[in-house]
């Protein structure tokens, strides 16, 4: 009978979805007993470990339904590498404030300067505080959507995508959009004009977007929605992949120099 207690203390924890508790509850004990804690101290430390397991546990959970092509922080990002970056801007969105108040943000330089590594660094962060993120590439999303509509289930999608409080859409520019792909990337746009964040990345200035889009009507409407409360980081510059390539060739013919 003495197994009774532990046997229900087991199933009663495992039911309320404790596993903090049920991990942590004996090995504590013995540590407040030693320590000579009394019962309220000991309930309270144990119930900060479950509030902080379980965050990260809704962390890791966000940043999986991300679907981030790679887990990347902005600690890990050479802000001196790219002196056209403000990096004070980047610092302040991944406060995350800018999802809150609903404005985009736009990243703008040519290949290679890092624009989907600090877009994964503002996601990760807006996971750590809570938001719900979704990050695709324009192709893939424009794939999904004309997918979606093939299939008859255009609505869900929409309302999947409604469902992140910050959508990032990386890549935008690099393929020319169909005609209908187009109107219907329009619509994901249109949709979260002041109820959602959009991160776009782009290797396009502003006024090359009609190449893109195909239509200056559609393209000016889209901007119109898209820059209405927007924070642009200009991220021009040296493509990292080419510097970080010259110095491996450097340091490979080093050697062949110094002979």
């Amino acid at each position: 009978m003495s197994d009774v207690p532990q046997v229900l203390l087991v199933h009663h924890l495992k039911a309320l979805k404790l596993p903090t508790f049920l991990r942590e509850h004996d090995k504590l004990a013995r540590q407040c007993a030693a320590e000579g804690v009394d019962h309220p101290t000991y309930l309270l430390r144990l119930a900060e470990l479950e509030l902080l397991d379980r965050e990260r546990r809704m962390v890791e959970r966000r940043i999986r339904q991300a679907r981030f092509p790679a887990v990347k922080s902005l600690d890990s990002f050479d802000f001196t590498a790219l002196p056209s970056l403000n990096k004070m801007l980047v610092l302040e969105l991944a406060r995350g404030e800018y999802v809150e108040r609903r404005e985009n943000v736009i990243a703008l330089g040519n290949s290679g300067t890092g624009k989907t590594h600090v877009a994964l660094g503002l996601g990760l962060a807006a996971c750590q505080k809570g938001v719900a993120v979704g990050f695709t590439t324009a192709a893939a999303l424009v794939h999904e959507l004309l997918e979606a509509r093939d299939e008859r289930r255009l609505l869900r999608l929409h309302r999947q995508l409604a469902g992140y409080r910050l959508l990032i859409i990386d890549e935008l520019g690099y393929v020319p959009l169909s005609t209908t792909g187009a109107e219907l990337l329009f619509e994901v746009f249109s949709r979260r004009y002041e109820r959602g964040s959009v991160l776009v990345t782009s290797n396009l200035p502003f006024d090359e977007w009609t190449s893109v889009f195909g239509s200056e009507r559609l393209t000016g409407a889209l901007l119109d929605r898209l820059t209405h409360h927007v924070h642009i980081l200009e991220m021009n510059g040296e493509s990292y992949r080419l510097r970080v390539s010259r110095r491996r060739q450097g340091k490979a013919e080093a050697p062949t120099n110094a002979s």
